[in-house]
């Protein structure tokens, strides 16, 4: 049959094209599962300085000392919309033990906080104009949220969270902070 042997290579490049894809993404996979879960990793947060109100600067140094939340947000990002009214609330219950900071790379400070406060925030925000401690933590999705301990410690890295998600990781957050 004349074409039937182009048309047998065709298929077998494309099986072959398949499992190439196939032990790729296995690969991948494996990678992923053996470096461990990101949110279980401990790590330090890292010195960046971000930009607040009237363009001052403060070092991520400075915000540790106190169990610390920092919730990475922007306005266009319908989850990370979703999500601010639960920090308000949580805020407003335990603002006085745990420090709460947004941080933005995106949007402007007016526009982050007029975003922020039709939804009730009223804690810190923080442009980080640079995108520098988004790098540093190497950030690929929105919402994050950290959650640090007073010594500047990140116990709990997490995505999207509801009202009572967001407690719990903050209660989380207060037992792991109280000194032994």
């Amino acid at each position: 049959m004349p074409g039937s042997s182009s048309q047998n290579g065709f298929r077998r490049g494309g099986a072959i094209a398949l499992v190439v894809a196939s032990v790729a993404l296995l690969v991948v996979a494996i990678v992923r599962f053996s470096a461990g879960d990101d949110s279980a990793r401990v790590e330090a947060l890292p010195a960046v300085d971000l930009t607040g109100a009237n363009d001052a600067v403060v070092s991520t140094g400075d915000l540790v000392g106190q169990p610390l939340v920092i919730n990475f947000w922007y306005a266009a990002c319908p989850p990370c919309a979703n999500e601010l009214q639960h920090f308000a609330a949580i805020h407003e219950e335990y603002g006085d033990r745990v420090r709460f900071v947004g941080v933005n790379a995106i949007d402007t400070v007016e526009e982050m906080a007029d975003f922020a406060g039709e939804r009730g925030v009223s804690y810190e925000l923080f442009q980080d104009r640079l995108a520098e401690l988004q790098t540093e933590m190497r950030l690929t999705s929105f919402p994050t949220t950290l959650f640090i301990t007073a010594d500047g410690t990140i116990i709990e890295r997490t995505g999207v969270l509801d009202g009572s998600s967001l407690e719990a990781e903050v209660l989380a957050l207060l037992a792991a902070s109280v000194p032994t």
